[in-house]
C-alpha cells in the first residue's frame, strides 16, 4: 500500500504546530513555507485535517492553523484517516464468485483465506497507527533532536505572512 505525500505532510505539520504556544494559529502559507511545499496542496490536507477535528482555523490577522485537540488525543491513525479515507487498502471482489464451483449466494468476503488475511494485515497496521499520537512524535523529535521545538517556532516567527 502507497500513501500519499499528503500524509508525510500533515503529519509533520501537526508535531510542528505542537511547539507553539497555546493560542497561537500559523497560518496555511507559513506552514507550507516552512518545507517549501506548494502552498494551496498543503491547504487541501489541512481543509481535511480541519474537517476530521485535527486542527480548528482561525480567519483575521492573527488567523492560520492549530491543533484542535491536544497532540496525546491525536493518533497517527486519524491522520491517516483524515488525509487518506477510510476505506480498508484491500478490497475484496469476490474473485471467487467468477471460479468453479462458486455458490452464486455466498459471501466470499466472509469465507475467503485470502480476504481474512489482507483484513488482519490492515487491522494490525491500523492498531499500530491508532496506537501512536503527534505526542508521541514529538517526544521521539526531541529526545533524538533536542533543538527542534525552538528552532521550529523561531523559524515560524521568521517567516513571512
Amino acid at each position: 500500500m502507497r500513501m500519499g505525500e499528503g500524509v508525510e505532510w500533515a503529519l509533520h505539520t501537526c508535531v510542528n504546530l505542537t511547539w507553539l504556544p497555546a493560542g497561537q494559529a500559523v497560518p496555511a502559507g507559513k506552514l507550507a513555507e516552512f518545507y517549501g511545499l506548494p502552498a494551496a496542496y498543503l491547504n487541501k490536507q489541512l481543509q481535511a485535517l480541519a474537517r476530521a477535528g485535527i486542527v480548528s482555523s482561525t480567519s483575521g490577522p492573527r488567523g492560520g492553523f492549530q491543533l484542535a485537540r491536544s497532540p496525546e488525543q491525536i493518533t497517527l491513525l486519524d491522520v491517516v484517516v483524515a488525509i487518506e479515507g477510510p476505506d480498508e487498502a484491500f478490497r475484496c471482489e469476490q474473485l471467487l464468485k467468477r471460479g468453479p464451483g462458486a455458490d452464486p449466494r455466498a459471501d466470499y468476503r466472509q469465507s475467503c483465506l485470502i480476504s481474512q488475511g489482507m483484513r488482519r494485515a490492515d487491522l494490525a497496521w491500523r492498531r499500530e497507527l491508532a496506537a501512536q499520537t503527534i505526542a508521541d512524535l514529538r517526544a521521539d523529535v526531541e529526545r533524538a533532536y533536542p533543538a527542534t521545538g525552538n528552532n521550529t517556532v523561531n523559524r515560524f516567527a521568521a517567516l513571512r505572512a
